[in-house]
């Protein structure tokens, strides 16, 4: 059973990864030893691999750009494919094979060669290593022993997954602007760092209070981005729920759909070069949406709630709460008038993502 102590191995790579040190991830198929090519750099890279001799394992999704795989394998974005290390791949190369953002900049002339995979197993793991880790999911693989600052396996990263281990950390009083009657309450998980918080607007009382599950937007939300609705759907949702008997606000720090604010802004790169919100995140390796709804579930419960009114527009909201135990009794669509900088980002929420009104 995967328990605390597994997902805090993974945990433990997550920070290695993204300080740009080495890790250790076993798999049943064999070990493999990675360094995520976002983290490396010359001086980083000549410790991890002085004969250069790691290949670079990449994304199906990424591979199909390099024409080392067909539109089939690129569909499953969880399938590795490892690229075979020309002498001529240096650490600002690997960075240009990792970022699609900078196709447009430094066309990749390659040739380019697939080899196959040690442990695909532990290379499929580890590709989703990357994308909960937030960075790019590619890296410097190689076989054998050597130093790496922490070790993991397939079912730790599974574990990782799988945990929902939250608790109520502290609660205050918080009058905001749609209410004074405000009050804050803190969730903190002894497996990974992210913080989230729940406003609890009204008064409770014993009916289904309205919900709204808002994943963090800090272009939206705090700099008053126009290429999203996200700042306008948070503040409308917090009036909704104030002229409501009682309402909570779900404050969940899964930047970007789940894929981090980093990559979020090199989607927005992506997006201004044609692409959609979908297909900014298929390109750089993610899923279209990466978010765990099972977090709100767990905040509700601790909450001692399990019948909602669900404020939004996307049905998988529904879903996600439901499958966690939370009822939902009614879906509140959330209206807001479009402009033009996020005209054709509404479009494919609706038309590709499946949002309603």
């Amino acid at each position: 059973m995967p328990g605390p102590a597994m997902a805090r191995n993974a945990a433990r790579a997550i920070d290695a990864l993204r300080r740009g040190w080495a890790v250790r991830l076993s798999a049943p198929d064999g070990a493999i030893r990675l360094m995520a090519v976002e983290g490396a750099d010359a001086v980083t890279l000549d410790g991890f691999d002085p004969d250069n001799e790691a290949d670079i394992l990449i994304s199906a999704a990424r591979a199909e750009t390099l024409k080392l795989a067909n539109q089939l394998a690129a569909a499953d974005p969880d399938r590795p494919v490892l690229v075979e290390r020309a002498p001529w791949i240096d650490a600002d190369v690997a960075m240009s094979i990792a970022d699609p953002v900078m196709d447009l900049a430094s066309p990749l002339k390659g040739p380019f060669r697939a080899r196959a995979l040690p442990a695909p197993l532990a290379a499929k793991a580890a590709l989703h290593l990357a994308r909960v880790a937030g960075i790019l999911p590619a890296y410097f693989l190689l076989q054998g022993d050597g130093p790496v600052e922490t070790e993991l396996s397939a079912d730790d990263v599974a574990a990782y997954d799988d945990a929902v281990h939250l608790a109520i950390a502290t609660r205050a009083r918080l009058p905001v602007s749609a209410s004074e009657t405000g009050e804050i309450v803190a969730f903190r998980s002894p497996d990974e760092p992210r913080e989230h918080v729940a406003l609890i607007v009204g008064r409770r009382d014993g009916s289904p209070p309205v919900v709204r599950i808002h994943s963090e937007c800090l272009t939206g939300d705090v700099l008053g981005s126009l290429k999203c609705d996200c700042g306008p759907q948070l503040h409308q949702a917090l009036h909704q729920m104030a002229d409501a008997p009682w309402g909570i606000l779900l404050y969940l720090r899964q930047e970007g759909r789940g894929i981090g604010l980093v990559n979020k802004l090199r989607a927005y790169a992506l997006q201004d070069q044609g692409f959609d919100t979908v297909d900014a995140n298929v390109r750089l390796g993610f899923a279209i949406d990466a978010r765990d709804f099972s977090v709100a579930g767990r905040m509700l419960d601790l909450l001692g709630v399990g019948t909602v009114r669900l404020l939004t527009n996307n049905p998988d909201k529904v879903a996600g709460l439901e499958a966690a135990g939370i009822k939902v009794t009614e879906r509140l669509p959330i209206i807001l008038p479009a402009n033009p900088h996020n005209e054709r980002y509404l479009a494919t929420k609706r038309d590709r993502t499946g949002h309603q009104l």
